[in-house]
């Protein structure tokens, strides 16, 4: 079965020129420009993964990527000729998985989204067990307490890490080094915003329950 992937962009030459590429590359590919048609077509289809352009119609794609969160958790690449660091970090504090910036090959747009693909169909099945967490490699999921946690990819291979270190200090280097769903290409603060993302959905009222900032390094996994 192909792989669905939805593309949400209004430079309809660009989109022209992605969709005909990724379907030759045995993809199937649903365009729309404007946010209203996503998110309809979002509670109708499941898709493997989304391409968002920032620049559209009605919302901003920032805001748009907000409402995808709440129906999904989709691996979601923004594509923006929007470069601005500022604009990358508000990206994945709003739930975005990566950040590709405009101009760029479609072959690079390829090599992530394929990477992301290999992720997903990993036969691993060997599960990396904690007191309260489970890693269920084949599933690509983590439960907290029998309940699973609704993580993204990027969020589930950085926690995975944490969780098979526990008590370990891990630097965000080796964070970054490490995950292969995701293109740190704005710096260590990107893995700071991934973070926080976890930590509001395995406590909200608590910052630090179970992932501890060590100042100037990383990050450690701790059980209390």
């Amino acid at each position: 079965m192909k792989r669905k992937i939805l593309l949400i962009e209004d430079d309809e030459q660009m989109a022209e020129l992605l969709e005909r590429f990724l379907v030759e590359q045995e993809l199937e590919v649903s365009h729309v420009i404007r946010p209203s048609q996503a998110i309809a077509l979002l509670e109708l289809e499941k898709f493997d993964l989304i391409i968002l352009d920032l620049s559209l119609p009605e919302m901003d794609g920032l805001d748009l990527c907000v409402k995808i969160r709440e129906i999904t958790d989709i691996y979601i690449i923004i594509s923006s000729a929007r470069s601005d660091l500022d604009d990358k970090l508000v990206g994945f504090e709003n739930g975005a998985d990566d950040y590709l910036p405009k101009p760029y090959s479609p072959r690079e747009l390829l090599a992530r989204i394929k990477s992301v693909f290999r992720r997903g169909e990993s036969n691993e099945t060997e599960e990396a067990v904690s007191r309260r967490f489970t890693v269920d490699e084949e599933s690509t999921q983590i439960s907290f307490d029998n309940q699973i946690l609704k993580l993204t990819l990027a969020e589930y291979e950085i926690f995975k890490l944490l969780i098979r270190r526990v008590g370990q200090t891990v630097s965000r280097e080796e964070i970054a080094n490490s995950i292969d769903s995701h293109r740190f290409d704005s710096g260590v603060e990107s893995i700071n915003i991934l973070i926080g993302r976890i930590r509001k959905k395995l406590d909200p009222k608590k910052y630090d329950t179970f992932i501890q900032t060590v100042r100037g390094i990383g990050y450690r996994f701790v059980e209390n």
